[in-house]
């Protein structure tokens, strides 16, 4: 699914260059779970952007489904995004005056999928989340755990190969965490390859594989711990 070959990424800050990812080489299969952990400067955020096709790295070669994605232009990039990323992050980003319904449609919109056809596949895909009876409901009126499950939907609805989740629960009470990591088990367990980036021990120990980094580079690669 995805494979990194000595990816680097040197951002320039007034006269000194900083190096975010020293040579990052790694592969990861289809329907895997991975947590990307580490402390603040390790690298996990950018290398998510990476993964994401967000940003591009200064050296190395990305392929995801054995597509190069260096060579791509940025409407191709866009379209990477579009069919085969999923993003879901800490801070949800709803559309504050658009329901919930609306919001999921969000990215079908920019594929030009037909509005029956959008309508339908947002409904399935809140309905996935357990929020079939909250269609119409505006954020304001979601709890944080109602609005993180719309943005999951949104980020599911155009069945993307990858689902990138930044600090997924970092929003979110201890009950309500637990809830969205049972709901991110689940999908795994329906066969979604799930990157997720985080810094606790408790929510990395969902997934089927830690990476950690250091310093911008792979310091440990473990599937020990699992808790499924």
């Amino acid at each position: 699914m995805i494979q990194l070959d000595n990816i680097a990424k040197r951002y320039r800050m007034g006269e000194q260059n900083i190096d975010a990812l020293n040579g990052i080489s790694l592969t990861i299969d289809s329907n895997e779970y991975v947590a990307l952990t580490g402390p603040s400067g390790s690298g996990k955020s950018t290398l998510m952007h990476i993964l994401g096709c967000l940003d591009r790295p200064t050296s190395g070669e990305y392929r995801i489904k054995d597509r190069s994605i260096g060579k791509l232009n940025d409407n191709e990039l866009s379209h990477i995004r579009n069919r085969e990323v999923g993003f879901v992050f800490q801070s949800f980003f709803l559309l504050p005056r658009s329901t919930a319904l609306r919001n999921v449609m969000q990215p079908l919109i920019y594929r030009g999928t037909p509005l029956h056809e959008r309508v339908e596949r947002a409904r399935s895909a809140l309905a996935r989340v357990g929020l079939g009876n909250r269609v119409d409901h505006l954020p304001n009126q979601l709890s944080g755990g109602q609005r993180q499950r719309v943005a999951i939907a949104r980020a599911l609805v155009g069945e993307p190969a990858i689902l990138l989740a930044d600090e997924p629960t970092g929003n979110l009470d201890s009950r309500t965490a637990a809830e969205i990591l049972e709901l991110f088990d689940q999908l795994h367990r329906e066969g979604q390859t799930i990157i997720m980036v985080t810094h606790e021990p408790d929510v990395a120990a969902h997934c089927q594989r830690v990476i950690k980094l250091h310093d911008g580079a792979i310091v440990g690669d473990s599937r020990e711990g699992i808790s499924q």
